[in-house]
């Protein structure tokens, strides 16, 4: 039966390789065994073999936080059709830390969304989802205080809302995870209209 996470892959291994490192290049950080299957439509086994080819080559390793390019040319974020737009930032309750919540939200599905992997954008770590169809990437990470939501629509309208969909949907996936055992405490963000939302990623 057909499905949204149905294996399509028909690349000859060769294909197959070059696509999982552009991918893990443009990733810029790690990415989920699962991440990398729905991002290219590769079938497991396949896409299994090609990383293992590639981690023989040294062309990549692996973790327990997924896959990494070596040498990757440049961070996500960085061109101009994958920059980094903010749409939420979460002022984190007292008593909890950033840092937590992301440890606990890192490799969850929520909804629509699937996990990625996790991007390496200095100083920042930023966890990663998009959509079953790889759509919609948004990302997560703490500065200071708080943890702040981005997607990396390009100029497109569609890929636009996608982007902005998913962020939604992960914002409230964070709201929850600061109410623990279902507590009450007031969890407050501020929107991306917020003009100190887009001040830079080291401040």
């Amino acid at each position: 039966m057909s499905g949204p996470d149905r294996d399509v892959d028909s690349s000859p291994p060769g294909r197959l390789d070059d696509r999982v490192l552009i991918a893990l290049q443009a990733m810029h950080g790690r990415m989920a065994f699962s991440g990398l299957r729905r991002s290219l439509g590769a079938h497991p086994e396949s896409l299994a073999r090609a990383l293992r080819r590639l981690e023989r080559e040294g062309l990549i390793d692996r973790s327990t936080d997924g896959y990494r390019a070596l040498n990757a040319p440049r961070p996500i974020g960085s061109s101009e059709g994958a920059e980094l737009h903010p749409v939420a930032r979460i002022a984190v309750p007292f008593g909890l830390s950033p840092e937590a919540i992301l440890a606990r939200l890192t490799g969850r599905w929520f909804g629509g969304l699937r996990w990625v992997g996790v991007v390496e954008r200095p100083p920042q770590r930023l966890l990663s989802w998009a959509h079953r169809d790889g759509s919609g990437t948004v990302l997560l990470g703490a500065q200071g205080g708080t943890l702040r939501i981005y997607t990396t629509s390009g100029k497109a309208e569609d890929a636009a809302t996608d982007s902005e969909d998913a962020a939604y949907e992960l914002l409230v996936a964070v709201a929850d995870a600061l109410r623990p055992g279902g507590s009450s405490r007031p969890v407050a963000y501020l929107a991306a209209r917020d003009p100190d939302l887009s001040a830079p990623l080291d401040n």
